[in-house]
């Protein structure tokens, strides 16, 4: 299995080293050539496997340059329950006969990006390894809230490493923020970024393809490598858990093996339902893959017209995580839907960065709508689904999982589909108190952490004890810059 850029397949590389290096040089994402299949057989074997041997098994399928033996290890450190809150990892909750939620945030930052940022930094400690690296990796992420502080958490105080990691000033939640400022960890740097999500993650990217900071950092025995999206060892990892969760509802005799079953996706850098799109690949039967926006859409825009342009107002929004306008992760589908065109792919992207708007071919838009369905939630309607579903289920949700839930229900209107499907619930509804109690009808008293509380007591529901446990922490960091000075806060940073 070899790993080629969407802009140039002529770039190959191992695993291991697709892993290390994150983001292929000529600024394009490091994509396998191949997508192992799945046979039913081969679901059914997994039935009665733990979410570590699955893991395991599907992950070793692309991951040739590590033992099974390796990867069990580390699905069993990652997933252990000095980590996650429950054996079941990713646990799958029925609401109905024909809803299913998937609950991804029963990690150590309440989020979903636990369940590939606890696998990642193992994986690059290995492949430091198996490639002889001696130099220091510098793992750089942007995060719209939830990133930030998973990746920090999981490469705290990894051997061999730093990580320091940009967030939007103003742009996250006061529980994600207060989350980022007090990690402990004596290899992590925080620094806030005046502007938008976008801002930040561009930044990024320019660090990135700035030869000359490179060779700079290179003399001084450090090297780039990421831990957002653009990184295959995050995306591995979240094809795991649409493939368990087809395991569990058939083990459970909620599914019949082979019976078909849609995904609701709330997402804004395309990342985690594309990881779902990677499942279909394999053989996963999936039906549709539901695209859920929020009131930035233009993901949702993308998908039922095929012009991307991110050329429009940028909002803040109650579901943070969301708040994109560049979705880094749809380059890997046009590159696989283009025929793994790397000259397209580019093109395409070229055209991004100049005029802020493509449009894909005929050939391309066809594809997408026949895998793809999208729709986008606004601030009242996200409110309403919390406050639906936590009336007529019992059950409590965020806000970005409330715009999965929203979406679901405009598809669901929209086509008629009876479809049993899954709603992908991203993070803990306590990572969000202050939306979450005034959706339910509560008048918020106090702010930020302090909030956690009064959800725990309305609701009855007990918080994470990690969040609950943010109010006794002390912050560590307070650098705010400008984006145009975050090369400037990597080089300090590696003094």
């Amino acid at each position: 299995m070899k790993y080629y850029s969407t802009r140039d397949t002529a770039v190959s590389l191992d695993a291991a080293q697709a892993v290390k290096q994150g983001l292929s040089r000529d600024g394009g994402l490091l994509t396998p050539t191949e997508f192992p299949k799945l046979s039913e057989m081969d679901l059914n074997a997994m039935l009665p496997m733990t979410y570590q041997q699955r893991a395991a098994v599907i992950m070793g399928l692309y991951l040739p340059d590590y033992s099974a033996k390796e990867l069990l290890a580390f699905a069993e450190k990652a997933y252990g329950p000095a980590r996650f809150d429950t054996s079941a990892v990713a646990p799958v909750r029925t609401l109905d006969e024909a809803t299913h939620c998937l609950e991804l945030w029963h990690g150590p930052t309440s989020a979903f990006k636990d369940l590939a940022l606890q696998m990642l930094p193992q994986l690059l400690s290995a492949a430091l390894k198996k490639t002889g690296e001696t130099r220091t990796a510098c793992i750089l992420a942007a995060t719209s809230g939830d990133t930030g502080k998973a990746a920090m958490e999981g490469f705290a105080d990894v051997e061999q490493t730093k990580i320091l990691v940009f967030y939007p000033k103003d742009g996250v939640s006061a529980v994600q923020e207060a989350q980022m400022v007090t990690q402990r960890g004596e290899n992590v740097g925080v620094c806030s970024v005046v502007g938008n999500f976008d801002d930040t993650q561009s930044g990024v990217k320019r660090i990135f393809s700035d030869e000359a900071l490179r060779t700079e950092l290179d003399r001084r025995g450090y090297f780039f490598s990421s831990a957002n999206s653009i990184n295959w060892g995050r995306i591995l990892p979240q094809v795991v858990y649409y493939i368990s969760t087809y395991c569990d509802l058939v083990r459970d005799e909620k599914l019949k093996m082979g019976e078909k079953i849609n995904f609701c996706v709330p997402t804004g850098n395309f990342g985690d339902i594309l990881a779902g799109y990677y499942a279909k690949k394999m053989g996963l039967p999936v039906g549709r893959l539901i695209c859920a926006s929020n009131k930035n859409d233009v993901l949702t825009e993308f998908l039922t017209t095929g012009t991307y342009d991110r050329n429009r107002v940028f909002y803040n929004t109650m579901s943070p995580s969301m708040d994109i306008l560049i979705s880094s992760n749809l380059e890997r589908l046009l590159f696989d839907l283009g025929g793994r065109d790397g000259e397209k792919v580019r093109d395409y992207m070229d055209q991004l960065a100049m005029s802020g708007s493509y449009r894909v071919d005929d050939a391309i838009l066809a594809q997408i709508r026949e895998l793809f369905w999208a729709g986008s939630s606004g601030e009242e309607a996200t409110a309403a689904a919390i406050a639906r579903t936590y009336k007529d289920c019992g059950y409590l949700i965020d806000t970005h999982t409330a715009v999965a839930a929203d979406v679901m229900a405009q598809y669901r209107a929209a086509t008629g589909d009876s479809t049993p499907t899954v709603f992908v619930s991203t993070a803990s509804p306590f990572k969000f108190c202050d939306s979450v109690l005034k959706a339910i009808g509560e008048t918020p008293k106090g702010k930020g952490v302090d909030l956690i509380d009064q959800l725990q007591y309305v609701t009855g529901r007990p918080a994470p004890w990690r969040l609950a446990a943010l109010r006794e922490k002390e912050r560590r960091f307070n650098l705010s810059r400008k984006k145009e000075e975050m090369p400037e806060v990597v080089r300090t940073f590696l003094k």
